[in-house]
């Protein structure tokens, strides 16, 4: 599209091997996913390599798109810079409509008839995740397809009514096995779960003979829940927020997780503890928190 402030508004995406659409992957549809457009990046070099070295199975296709909206994050806007609209909540999208629902509809025109769909996502709330993939229950899901990223957990949510603008929901209605990475992180690029992300992407390429010279490496057994089962932990009072405990760690009932601090003499407002054991899904990452906040997310431990 033109634009009348800068540079015309593209999208770019990186093409490998030939034959039929067989596996989509999107990056950043938001200004602040800076790591969703790092992994898409590094995966861009690695298939450059696979295709180098002949690794593309015959017949197959792979799309890489890693931004949607570079504008937003070229000026550091989270959703549309003119509007702030989500490009994400305007799917399948309608060409003549406002600026976000024709991005929309240019892109699923594009990637709409791919067997396989993979969306580096962000999530509404600001915080560390524990690398895995996520879907909504459309009946079209596919949970046994999506062990094979390898990824610690596979969440299943059931989708509302404003989620059947998503891209993950319109990818399943038409018929693309869907599948939503969440990489831990969202606005600054983080190492490790960056590495772990890209890892199970080419394992899932792998195992599913997309491409052909890479071995598999061990991922994990994947945990399938549903995020209903989540136990949601929220602040008591607002203050200062100092986290003892990381996405990932494991806590048993009772274990103090992070002290809520009062911003005038630092003494503690609240003890946050863990309610029941289990691991800890989801972690708020701002220094500040206000009361009824959010602050953890704790996928309970099964009973032995």
């Amino acid at each position: 599209m033109k634009s009348p402030y800068r540079g015309a508004f593209k999208i770019e995406g990186y093409w490998f091997g030939e034959g039929e659409k067989t596996v989509a992957i999107v990056g950043a549809m938001r200004g602040d996913e800076i790591q969703q457009q790092y992994i898409c990046a590094r995966l861009v070099a690695e298939l450059k390599s696979e295709e180098r070295r002949g690794g593309i199975a015959d017949g197959r296709s792979i799309l890489v798109i890693p931004s949607c909206n570079p504008f937003s994050m070229n000026v550091s806007r989270r959703f549309w810079a003119m509007d702030g609209t989500d490009i994400n909540r305007m799917f399948p999208g309608y060409n003549l409509g406002e600026t976000t629902q024709r991005i929309a509809a240019a892109l699923f025109e594009q990637i709409k008839d791919f067997k396989y769909g993979l969306q580096l996502a962000s999530f509404y709330m600001p915080g560390d995740f524990v690398p895995h993939v996520r879907m909504l229950t459309t009946g079209y899901e596919d949970v046994d397809t999506a062990r094979l990223f390898g990824m610690p957990f596979v969440t299943k949510r059931k989708p509302l009514p404003f989620d059947t603008t998503l891209l993950n929901y319109n990818w399943q209605i038409w018929g693309t096995k869907a599948f939503s990475i969440y990489a831990g992180q969202t606005n600054h690029v983080e190492n490790a779960t960056s590495q772990q992300t890209i890892d199970s992407i080419l394992r899932f390429l792998n195992k599913t003979n997309v491409i052909s010279h890479r071995p598999s490496r061990a991922g994990y057994e994947s945990v399938v829940f549903d995020e209903a089962q989540l136990v949601n932990i929220k602040a008591r009072r607002a203050g200062i927020f100092y986290r003892l405990c990381s996405a990932g760690s494991m806590v048993k009932v009772g274990d103090t997780l992070a002290h809520i601090l009062d911003p005038y003499d630092s003494s503690v407002l609240e003890e946050v503890k863990a309610p029941t054991d289990g691991t800890i899904f989801f972690a708020h990452n701002r220094p500040l928190t206000l009361e009824h906040a959010i602050l953890f997310r704790i996928q309970v431990a099964e009973l032995a």
